[in-house]
This record gives structure tokens, C-alpha cells and sequence, in this order.
């Protein structure tokens, strides 16, 4: 009882003395005149002292204490807390900041009223950074820049246009941060031409930024030729302009090009790192280079536990159709995301390992990995070459009730691919016509090859028409050749020349029909044609 009795008053001492601790500065203030201007400076340092120390508690508790006796600190100590804010995602904290930084008449300086329209971008409140930026009252190229790379960011770019206009209408010159900020909203080429001839005009285009964006711009625009001429330009070599350009080279499917500016970059005496590194794994998967991908894997080592490059690499692996390889980097990742595990379920279904992949998948599952749009692609494609109908039907009626997912083209195209080598025809066209957004060639050309393998003319004839109504510039020629009991004997694509090739020869009395459907020219006949032939027979 004694010990109990012990335990009970030193308890009660501790929590005495925690509890005159923390309010020690209030009591000091308390008892100081405040009207006073000599303010008590050991709460100023204290509240210093807690947003160096990024403890957010204690800070926010004399920030408030502050609050009440209207003393404001230096705007450092404040930028600290709003890093604080930040990095703890404490948007409430944050907000409260912001009332103090402005209550009773104080306004902050420009310094300080710019990281708090940054604290808000950062948060994702745009509404709320435009706020503050509408009220300030002297706006400098730091508040511009911040709200027109907000703008460029959320993909506003009518809006990041218009605020490059008027803050050169208040007078205030953008500089190599804005452009560049402003170059990645430009969605159209007339619009990025302009600002390029602007950019050149003023002295900017040498700078690193710069260079950067406009390749990175030009380049998602397909404008390969003017990407490299602003690289050929550079007079200094940086190693973030090399993989903006290797970069927007492998996007656009150049991988050659890609590849041979990244043994140039080497020869120049660049160190590649992560961003160079993963745009060049890009390269080598789009051409399937798996040697050179293992030299470029030398060079990620020294980045082991990278996510990204781990992701890269194994989609180049598997995409090289080298699975071990893409195993043994999947087991030994010690961080994956939902990206990870796509990769590794699509790389198994496409390299035919359809059960190891549907196996992986429910791995992920019990591990509590949502999956996203992208993974249940692979695992419907697995599903699909393993022949799995009742199984890809579960998840593709599933996946939006149980994962939020709604179905792509994509989703549709496996299903109707699963379907038809199935020879469930009817359900396929059906699913086709419940399709909430249009159907495309690819998912017409999945019909039709199943039709070739199931013999069926009439749901082939429409899926043809379809594919053409789409793809008027389809180079093929489907070569159908019908049997006395009206199923499909071949089909092939053919190469565009005045001869039609045929897999087999027929007497007048087994040929029914013969349909020659020439996609870019004869579709709008074949019925005629059918009907022409039967006659004739």
C-alpha cells in the first residue's frame, strides 16, 4: 500500500511540474505591463527555439500565446514553422499562421507573405494562395512566379498566361523561374513559339531553366527537331539539360537518338543520376535492348533503393521478356508501390505466366495495396491468355465497386479479346455496345480476329466497318474466304499491292463467298460483293 501510495504523489509531482513548465511564459507575461513595449523576449526565443527545433506542439502553443499579447517574432522563425506545417501536413496549424501573421492591423513583409501563398500551393489550395495574393500589398517577380507556377501546375494554363501578362503590365520582369514555369503551360505550339522568340529576345535562352523547359515543352509536343536544335545551342553542358533532352528523346520513342546522346553525355565527363538513369531504361525498353540495359543497371547500383529506378528497371526487364531478372529485382526492393507490383503482374501476364501473375496479384491484395487502373489492366490480360472467363468477368464487374475503379478502353479491350477466344461472340458485342465511352480500332480488331478464329461472317463483316469508320488510314487488306458452310476459312493482312494472296484454292462449286474487305477502300462493298458471289454460285 505504501509503494501504491508512493507511486500516486510522484506521479502527481511530475505532472505538477510539467504543468508549471508550459505555463511559465504565460505567467511571465501575465504579470508583465503590456503596454510595455519591451516585450519579454523569452518567449520570442522559445518560440524560436521550438520551430528550429521543428517541435509543431510547443511552437503552435506560443505562437498562440503571442497571439493573445500581439508580439510577432522575425520572419525566419516563421518560415520555419510553415516548413514545419508543411512537412507534417498540419493545414489547420498552417491556416492559423496565417490569422496571426495578419491580425491586428499587422502586415508581414513580401518575403514572408510569399512563403505563406507557397504553404497553400503546396497544400493543394489554390483558392486560398490566390487569396493572399490578391490582398498583398506589393507583389514582387517570388509572388508571380509562385502563383504562374501554381497555375502550370494544376493545368491552368489559360490562367498562368494571363498572370505572365499582368505582372509585366505592373511592371515587375519575369525572370528564368517564371519563363520556365510558364513554358509548361503552353498548350499549343503558336503560344510556345511566341514565348521562345520573347525568351531570346530579353537574353534568357542560354540559361539552364530555361533550356530545360523549352526542350521538355518541345518535346511533349512531338518537336523532336526543335528540342535538339535549343540543345545544340547550349554553349555550357549541365547535366539537367542532357536528361531533359534524353528524356524527350525516349518519350517520343526515339531510343536510338536517346541512347547515343547518353554515351555522348558520358564522354563529356557527366555523372548520370536518377532522372538521366530512368529515361534512358525508358530507351532501352521501347527498342528491347536488354544488354545494354544491364550496363545501364551498372549505373544504378549506387542508387539500390531508388523506387523510380527500381520501377524502370523492372519494367525493362520485363518488357525484354528477361523475368528472372525482373524477379530478382521485385524480391529484392525493399520499398514498392502500387507501380512495383503492375509492373511485375503485367511483365508475367505478357511473357505468358498468366497464373503467376493472378497469384502475384492476390499477394498485393492481402498485403492491403489498392491496386489502380493499371494493374487490373494486366491482371484482365491474364485472365485473358489463360483463358480465364469466369474469373476476368468477376474482376472486371468488381473492380469499381471494390477498388473505385471505373473501366477504360483498356479494361474493355482485354474483356472483349477474353470473350472472343472464348467464342462467347454475342457478349462480347454486347459489352461493346454497354461501353460508356467509345469503342476504338484496337477493340474492334480483338472482335474481329476472333471472328477469323471462330468463323463468324456477320459479326465480322460490322466489326471491319467499324474498324475502318476509325482507322480510314488502316493499310491492311482483311482477306476473308468463306466455306460452303459460311465460316471463315482464312484471314490475313495483306500488304497494300494489286494482288490479293490467298491461303488456299477453292472449286466453284465449295466457294459460297468469297469477301475481299479492302479496309481503306473496298469496306463500303463487301456486302455487295457477298451477295454478288452467292448469286454467281
Amino acid at each position: 500500500m505504501k509503494t501504491i501510495s508512493s507511486r500516486v504523489v510522484k506521479k502527481f509531482i511530475t505532472r505538477s511540474q510539467s504543468l508549471l513548465s508550459s505555463t511559465a511564459s504565460l505567467t511571465s507575461i501575465a504579470s508583465f505591463n503590456v503596454s510595455n513595449k519591451a516585450f519579454p523576449s523569452s518567449l520570442l526565443d522559445d518560440f524560436a527555439k521550438f520551430c528550429y527545433q521543428r517541435d509543431l506542439p510547443r511552437a503552435m502553443q506560443a505562437l498562440e500565446l503571442m497571439h493573445t499579447h500581439c508580439i510577432w517574432a522575425d520572419c525566419i522563425a516563421y518560415s520555419e514553422l510553415i516548413k514545419c506545417c508543411l512537412a507534417r501536413r498540419a493545414i489547420q496549424h498552417g491556416k492559423r499562421v496565417h490569422v496571426h501573421l495578419f491580425s491586428n492591423g499587422h502586415v508581414p513583409k513580401t518575403f514572408l507573405i510569399n512563403i505563406l501563398i507557397n504553404m497553400y500551393v503546396k497544400f493543394g489550395l489554390l483558392h486560398e494562395a490566390q487569396d493572399v495574393f490578391e490582398k498583398m500589398p506589393e507583389r514582387n517577380v517570388v509572388s508571380w512566379t509562385t502563383m504562374i507556377s501554381a497555375y502550370s501546375a494544376a493545368k491552368l494554363n489559360d490562367k498562368a498566361l494571363e498572370f505572365l501578362v499582368l505582372m509585366q503590365r505592373e511592371g515587375v520582369r519575369p525572370n528564368m523561374f517564371t519563363y520556365s514555369s510558364v513554358l509548361r503551360a503552353c498548350d499549343g505550339l503558336f503560344n510556345l513559339r511566341q514565348l521562345h522568340c520573347c525568351i531570346i529576345k530579353i537574353g534568357l535562352d542560354s540559361d539552364v531553366f530555361v533550356r530545360s523547359a523549352l526542350i521538355d515543352v518541345y518535346s511533349r509536343w512531338g518537336q523532336l527537331e526543335n528540342a535538339l536544335r535549343v540543345f545544340d545551342e547550349m554553349v555550357t553542358g549541365d547535366l539537367v539539360v542532357w536528361s531533359s533532352i534524353i528524356a524527350g528523346l525516349a518519350q517520343n520513342s526515339d531510343g536510338d537518338e536517346a541512347l547515343r546522346l547518353f554515351k555522348r553525355m558520358k564522354r563529356a565527363g557527366f555523372l548520370a543520376q536518377q532522372p538521366t538513369l530512368t529515361s534512358v531504361l525508358r530507351a532501352c525498353t521501347g527498342l528491347a535492348l536488354l544488354e545494354l540495359g544491364r550496363q545501364v543497371h551498372v549505373h544504378v547500383l549506387k542508387y539500390d533503393q531508388d523506387l523510380i529506378l527500381n520501377n524502370a528497371l523492372l519494367d525493362m526487364y520485363c518488357k525484354c521478356g528477361s523475368l528472372e531478372d525482373a524477379n530478382a529485382i521485385f524480391v529484392r526492393m525493399v520499398e514498392k508501390d502500387v507501380i512495383s507490383w503492375s509492373t511485375m503482374i503485367a511483365g508475367l501476364a505478357q511473357n505468358g505466366y498468366s497464373k503467376e501473375a493472378l497469384k502475384l496479384f492476390e499477394s498485393m491484395k492481402v498485403l492491403g495495396i489498392k491496386p489502380n487502373y493499371v494493374t487490373i489492366v494486366g491482371v484482365l490480360f491474364a485472365c485473358s491468355h489463360a483463358g480465364l472467363v469466369e474469373e476476368g468477368l468477376y474482376y472486371f464487374h468488381s473492380m469499381k465497386e471494390l477498388y473505385g475503379i471505373d473501366p477504360g478502353r483498356e479494361h474493355y479491350g482485354c474483356m472483349i479479346d477474353l470473350l472472343g477466344r472464348a467464342g462467347r461472340l454475342s457478349e462480347a458485342v454486347d459489352l461493346i455496345n454497354e461501353m460508356e465511352c467509345e469503342p476504338d480500332a484496337v477493340t474492334w480488331r480483338a472482335l474481329l480476329n476472333a471472328c477469323r478464329v471462330h468463323r463468324n461472317v456477320d459479326v465480322a463483316i460490322h466489326a471491319a466497318k467499324q474498324v475502318l469508320r476509325l482507322d480510314p488510314q488502316d493499310a491492311g487488306t482483311y482477306h476473308y474466304n468463306v466455306t460452303p458452310t459460311g465460316c471463315i476459312y482464312s484471314y490475313e493482312c495483306y500488304d497494300g499491292s494489286s494482288k490479293l494472296q490467298k491461303n488456299g484454292e477453292w472449286s466453284t462449286d465449295e466457294l459460297i463467298g468469297h469477301i475481299n474487305c479492302h479496309l481503306p477502300l473496298y469496306i463500303n462493298r463487301l456486302i455487295s460483293k457477298q451477295t454478288e458471289i452467292n448469286r454467281g454460285g
